[in-house]
């Protein structure tokens, strides 16, 4: 059984109504939080910028999801479903999703990990 199945069976993706108002939501979203990790990023909030940038990629995927007529309950199911739906189908490179979950792991590091320190780099 594939991730995304997986992911399907333990109901982390499960089948919605296409929904385009969600979708835009998402998209809009993602163009505010982009405008936020810029500001973060030149005023030195690393952390912040780390935060806000992966939420601009959360959100631009979740809108994708929404369109298909998908709902995800998971972070790591929402780069599966990418893989499964577009990079299998050549729709979208895979190097997308392995930087969405590249900065799913430095986000959830950066928020819950105590050792966690943002580089220049990692923003």
């Amino acid at each position: 059984m594939s991730n995304y199945d997986e992911c399907v069976k333990n109901g982390y993706l499960r089948a919605i109504p296409p929904l385009k108002e969600k979708s835009q939501g998402s998209m809009n979203a993602s163009l505010r939080w982009i405008e936020e990790a810029k500001l973060n990023l030149e005023t030195g909030a690393l952390g912040s910028s780390i935060m806000s940038s992966y939420l601009v990629m959360f959100h631009s995927a979740r809108a994708i999801l929404y369109l298909d007529g998908f709902r995800e309950k998971n972070h790591y199911c929402l780069a599966r479903y990418l893989e499964e739906k577009y990079v299998k189908r050549k729709l979208l490179e895979k190097s997308w999703i392995e930087l969405l979950d590249f900065y799913r792991e430095v986000r959830h590091d950066n928020q819950y990990s105590f050792s966690f320190f943002a580089t220049k780099n990692d923003a």
